[in-house]
C-alpha cells in the first residue's frame, strides 16, 4: 500500500521520541514529569456547574463559527487585554490552537507566489504543527534560528529579499515556546512592516500570553491597530489551555481580518469539528472572567521565584519573560535527559526534539525544556534534583 511522500521526512513527534529514549531504562527515583506543557493548577470553579446545567446541549449540533455569546466574550477580552477592537466576523472559535494553526495555513496560504513555490517561515525551535502545515500546503518550511544571539526570537528581517519575496506565511510564537522570549512592541512593528513590504501574512501564536514574569506581553493586535496595519496581514491564536488551566477543554480562537476569517470559516464548514455547545458555554464564562487568571498567574510567579533561587549562579540560566518553560543550557540535551531520568527519575524534554537541523546546526541540541506546571513543592523537588544531577 502506498502512502503520501509529503510527510515521509517528518521525525517522530517529541513525546514518542522521548519514550524511545527513556523508557528502556529504569528511573533513578520517584518519577517527576516535567516534559509536557499541561497546566496542573486548579480549573475555574464555574466549569462543573456550567457543564452540568448544559448537559442536554450535547444532543444538538453546535454552531460552527461559535455562538454570538462566546464570540462576544472573546471580543470583550481582546478589548480589555489589548485595547483592540475586533468584530465578531473577525473571529473563529477553535478546538484548541493547534488545529487552528494548521487549518489557517490550508485556508490562507496560496499555492504559488510570484510563480514560485511559497515559503512558510517559522522560528527554530518551534511548535511542530507549523512545519506540518507548511508541508501540507506544498510550501517550503524555512527554519529560522531563534537563539541567544537573536534574543530567542527569529530575525526574519535578516533574510535575503529573494527569500522574503516568496514568503506567504510567517509563524511567530510570543511568549516563545520553548524559550519564553516575548516580542516587544518594536519587534511587532518591524515584523508588520516586513509583512507589508514583502506581502505575507503573520500567524501569531500567543497562547502563553497570560503567563508572564514582570509585564503582560504586548500583543500583535494592539500594535497592528495602533499602526493602522492591514488587518488581513495579522491572525492571532489564543487558547484557554494555558490561560485557564483547561487543556482538555480544547477551546481557543483565531482573530484576524474579516476576509481571511471568512476563508477559515468556509474551510471549517466543510472539514472542521465545531465546539460542543456545553464547551462553548464554559469558554464564554472563561473569557468573561479574569480573576481565575490572576490567581493562576500568582502561582506561576511563586514558581519563577523558586526556580531563581534553585538555579542562582548557573551560567546561562534565566527564568522566562513569559510562558512556563525553563530552557536550560546543557552540553547535549538527549544525554542530559537520559542522565536525569536514570539518576533521579525526573523526565525532561531534549531541546533538539523541538527543533530541526538547518544549515548544519540544530539550535535545540544544547538545551533541555523543563515545564513548571506541577504543584510548587513537586516542581521544587524536580528542579533541585536536576540541578544536583546536571550542574552539581
Amino acid at each position: 500500500m502506498a502512502f503520501p511522500k509529503r510527510f515521509s521526512n517528518l521525525p517522530d513527534y517529541a513525546f514518542p521520541r522521548l519514550r524511545k529514549l527513556l523508557d528502556a531504562h529504569a528511573p533513578g527515583g520517584e518519577t517527576i514529569s516535567m516534559t509536557i506543557g499541561e497546566p496542573r493548577h486548579p480549573i475555574p470553579d464555574f466549569v462543573a456547574p456550567i457543564l452540568a446545567a448544559s448537559i442536554q446541549d450535547f444532543a444538538v449540533y453546535p454552531p460552527n463559527d461559535g455562538t454570538p455569546e462566546l464570540l462576544g466574550a472573546i471580543c470583550g477580552w481582546i478589548k480589555r487585554r489589548y485595547d483592540a477592537q475586533i468584530a465578531q466576523d473577525q473571529l473563529m472559535v477553535l478546538n484548541g490552537t493547534r488545529e487552528g494553526l494548521y487549518n489557517a495555513c490550508i485556508a490562507l496560504c496560496p499555492e504559488t507566489k510570484n510563480g514560485k513555490q511559497p515559503i512558510v517561515l517559522m522560528p527554530n525551535p518551534f511548535y511542530q504543527v507549523y512545519a506540518v502545515a507548511a508541508v501540507t500546503v506544498g510550501a517550503e518550511p524555512l527554519y529560522v534560528p531563534a537563539t541567544a544571539a537573536t534574543g530567542f526570537l527569529p530575525d526574519y528581517a535578516g533574510l535575503p529579499s529573494e527569500i522574503l519575496d516568496r514568503v506567504t506565511v510567517a509563524y511567530i510564537c510570543s511568549p516563545a515556546n520553548p524559550q519564553g522570549a516575548v516580542a516587544s512592541a518594536d519587534y511587532w512593528k518591524s515584523l508588520l512592516a516586513l509583512a507589508e513590504k514583502h506581502d505575507f501574512t503573520i500567524f501569531a501564536d500567543e497562547c502563553y500570553s497570560e503567563i508572564w514574569r514582570n509585564t503582560a506581553p504586548t500583543g500583535i493586535l494592539e500594535i497592528a491597530q495602533a499602526t493602522n496595519a492591514d488587518p488581513e496581514r495579522v491572525f492571532t491564536f489564543h487558547s484557554l489551555s494555558k490561560r485557564s488551566n483547561l487543556p482538555g477543554l480544547r477551546s481557543g480562537f483565531v482573530a484576524g481580518g474579516a476576509k481571511g476569517i471568512a476563508q477559515i470559516r468556509k474551510l471549517r464548514s466543510f472539514a472542521g469539528a465545531p465546539l460542543p455547545l456545553p464547551i462553548q458555554k464554559v469558554s464564554e464564562a472563561a473569557w468573561n472572567d479574569d480573576a481565575h487568571v490572576a490567581a493562576s498567574l500568582a502561582l506561576y510567579h511563586a514558581k519563577f521565584d523558586a526556580a531563581d533561587a534553585i538555579f542562582a549562579g548557573l551560567q546561562g540560566f534565566k527564568t522566562p519573560e513569559g510562558g512556563f518553560f525553563l530552557w536550560l543550557p546543557v552540553e547535549d540535551g538527549e544525554q542530559a535527559a537520559l542522565k536525569a531520568w536514570r539518576e533521579t527519575g525526573v523526565r525532561v524534554l531534549p531541546g533538539a526534539y523541538l527543533s530541526r537541523d538547518a544549515n548544519g546546526e540544530n539550535p535545540g541540541t544544547g538545551y533541555i525544556r523543563v515545564a513548571l506546571v506541577a504543584p510548587k513543592e513537586e516542581m521544587q523537588r524536580g528542579l533541585i534534583q536536576l540541578r544536583d544531577c546536571l550542574y552539581g
